[in-house]
C-alpha cells in the first residue's frame, strides 16, 4: 500500500527535455516529474508517486488530507504504535 502526501511545487524546470519541478513536502524538498501535469505551476499542490507527479489538489484538498495524517499520527503516538505493529496490524 502507498500513501501519498500532499506537496507544494515551488519551483518548476526543464531538465534533458523533461518538464520537472522541486515539491516541498512540510520542509523537505524533492524532485518530480511534471511531464503529466502540463497545467501545473508554481503554488500548486500535487501529488507525487515514484518521482512522477499525478494530480493537482485545492489548497484546501491538500490541507484537509495533510490535517488527517497528522491525526493518524497522533492517534498512534497515543496509542503507542510502532511501524511494526501498524504493519503487522494491516493499517
Amino acid at each position: 500500500m502507498c500513501l501519498a502526501i500532499p506537496g507544494k511545487i515551488t519551483e518548476i524546470y526543464d531538465q534533458n527535455s523533461l518538464r520537472m519541478g522541486r515539491i516541498d513536502f512540510g520542509g523537505v524538498t524533492r524532485e518530480a516529474c511534471l511531464e503529466a501535469l502540463p497545467e501545473a505551476k508554481v503554488g500548486d499542490y500535487t501529488i507525487v508517486h515514484a518521482g512522477f507527479a499525478l494530480n493537482l489538489l485545492s489548497e484546501e484538498e491538500a490541507r484537509e488530507t495533510l490535517d488527517t495524517l497528522n491525526e493518524i499520527a497522533n492517534i498512534e503516538a497515543e496509542l503507542g504504535l510502532d511501524d511494526t505493529e501498524i504493519s503487522s496490524a494491516g493499517m
